[in-house]
């Protein structure tokens, strides 16, 4: 599986951290804050409903 460096724009392996290419670091996003951000989206639209 591959992914795009946003600074090159080179096809690199999904797994890598920092593109071999132009040493851009890939931001970690922790999955803590990935459920936080779902979360608040269910209950935005929860709120909208009710």
């Amino acid at each position: 599986m591959k992914k795009e460096c946003p600074s090159c724009a080179m096809e690199i392996d999904a797994a890598a951290k920092v593109c071999p290419i132009c040493a851009y670091e890939f931001p970690r996003q922790s999955k803590a804050l990935s459920w936080v951000a779902i979360l608040l989206i269910v209950a935005l639209l929860l709120w909208l409903v009710l």
